[in-house]
């Protein structure tokens, strides 16, 4: 198998490849008019950061199996294209881990004690002690947002220098925090509570610009804000207002919106400090990325499995293309619940009903677990760990099967139970192996589960349908598909709206103001 290596990988990797029968190519720097050119004659791309795997590029493979990504990040590759073409993603979620956790306490440090600044003070000939004056970590609270592996070996850390730790993150509950020793807590209280804040949740579309300027507005006076995640979970403009203000006590960034940040206003501050994105550049995490991605391509093209493939379960061909479209609904369900949930996740029961039962349901249940947290934690959930940070975070996972159906021939019913209470969502699948969402808690629907969907808790009365339909049309929004399912005349009612744009802030604000209208909520599939 040729193998084409588009950014520099450590020599580990390389040999690897090679002892395992691999052709490799190492061609960095290329242009994507040169990498279109000779993409065409290998059947597997390794790169990090540097190389953007567009669409182009994509359409532009001739026998390509795998793209593997030395690293977490899958930002710079078109999944969406890559699946459609039959190429599968891989990442290596774990190889840099350690080296992140290390570095943001690094910057802890640094920032607390003010070392940057003190050393410039030194090399410029001062000699300034007062200026520098810091106080000791011990006995204050560090938030974590977002406690995967990297915020639980920070919390660690943390913890041996007598730190109260405190956390959100939407799918750890509460048993787990206490073996952790660490705190769950919503959001807007970790603001109010949190003397340092350290992010480490994944770039999407629910994190970006997640800590603006409604988050500090709610942040203890003199908070020092950390990041060494991803640029764009910062509102960087709103946080330079905050330093400004006094609000931010100061900041340490390793990340930015912009790379390199040549426009940011923050680089002026005396109050912030900031590193050119070097939370995996150890030599060890360098090593790891290079080793676990050589591994996995080579493991692939030996047909002894897939690991950490972000697009697709790894399942035989033949059962492949059976279970596909149970895998496709099963996902559609499990990001359906993590849009409509509140709380934290304790356990989730699923019930296969139907002809789905005579196949292998495990793939399913993998994919519906990675709908179900791939909302929050975007890309560094895959196929492969889902059920891995499912455990991780002490959600409990049941399934169950029966043989018939009295409504349907297939159905997969998903109830997930949080500490704010119950939620179920039923899907199934109709004639072509189209995908419906056919009950949302106690209410029966046939929607389609794609796109833009607007989902209201109504009071059944006259005129309601009319009255959405209006407010949309007079914004410029197309509705593709209605439907409506009531519990009884008069009683509660459910209106799903497949709609063709996205709906502004403002517009689901109105909605939730209207008479009638018990909650609103809209879900991207």
């Amino acid at each position: 198998m040729k193998v084409l290596v588009s950014d520099p990988l450590s020599e580990e990797g390389i040999k690897i490849l090679k002892e395992r029968n691999c052709s490799v190519d190492v061609k960095t720097k290329l242009t994507p008019d040169e990498l279109k050119q000779v993409i065409k004659d290998y059947d597997a791309l390794i790169v990090r950061s540097g190389t953007k795997v567009t669409a182009d590029i994509i359409n532009a493979c001739g026998k390509m199996k795998v793209i593997g990504r030395a690293g977490v990040g899958v930002d710079n590759v078109d999944v969406e294209a890559a699946t459609k073409k039959g190429i599968v993603v891989m990442n290596t979620p774990g190889g840099n881990t350690i080296s992140t956790a290390e570095h943001t306490v690094s910057m802890l440090l640094a920032l607390n004690r003010n070392i940057p600044q003190a050393c410039a003070s030194i090399k410029r000939g001062e000699w300034d002690r007062k200026k520098f004056m810091a106080r000791e970590l011990s006995g204050k609270c560090l938030g974590i947002v977002g406690l995967g592996r990297i915020g639980q070996e920070v919390a660690k850390r943390a913890q041996s220098f007598g730190m109260q730790v405190i956390a959100f993150d939407p799918f750890l509950n509460t048993k787990k925090a206490q073996q952790l020793e660490i705190e769950p807590v919503e959001l807007p209280e970790l603001y109010k509570r949190a003397d340092f804040i350290t992010l480490h949740t994944p770039l999407t579309e629910e994190t970006q610009h997640l800590v603006g300027s409604e988050a500090f507005g709610q942040m203890k006076k003199g908070v020092k804000i950390l990041n060494c995640a991803r640029g764009g979970i910062i509102d960087e403009q709103a946080l330079f207002e905050a330093m400004q203000t006094g609000i931010v006590g100061g900041a340490a960034l390793d990340v930015f919106e912009e790379e390199p940040p040549k426009k940011s206003p923050l680089i002026g501050l005396d109050n912030f400090i900031a590193t050119p994105h070097l939370g995996a550049s150890t030599e060890e995490a360098q090593v790891n990325v290079a080793i676990e991605i050589a591994e996995q391509i080579a493991d692939m093209f030996e047909g002894k499995g897939i690991r950490n493939a972000v697009n697709f379960p790894c399942v035989p061909g033949e059962a492949c293309k059976i279970i596909e479209p149970y895998i496709r609904l099963a996902e559609k369900l499990g990001s359906l619940q993590s849009q409509i949930i509140s709380g934290h996740i304790n356990k989730v029961s699923i019930k296969y009903a139907g002809e789905i039962v005579n196949h292998e349901i495990e793939p399913i249940t993998i994919a519906l677990i990675k709908g179900l947290l791939a909302h929050i934690l975007g890309e560094s959930v895959n196929y492969v760990n889902a059920p891995v940070i499912a455990r991780e975070r002490g959600i409990t996972v049941n399934e169950t099967k029966v043989l018939e159906n009295e409504q349907f021939a297939n159905l997969i019913k998903v109830e997930v139970e949080t500490n704010k209470g119950k939620s179920l969502v039923a899907g199934t699948l109709f004639t072509s192996n189209k995908p419906r969402i056919i009950r949302v808690n106690e209410f029966y629907i046939d929607t389609i589960p794609e796109g833009n969907i607007l989902i209201m808790r109504t009071q059944d009365s006259p005129g309601i349908v009319g009255q959405v339909g209006m407010l949309l049309g007079d914004n410029k929004i197309n509705i593709a598909a209605m439907n409506f399912g009531r519990t009884a005349p008069g009683g509660e009612s459910m209106v799903v709206l497949n709609v063709d744009q996205q709906i502004p802030d403002t517009v689901l604000e109105t909605l939730r103001q209207s008479k009638n209208v018990r909650d609103v909520k809209l879900v991207r599939l």
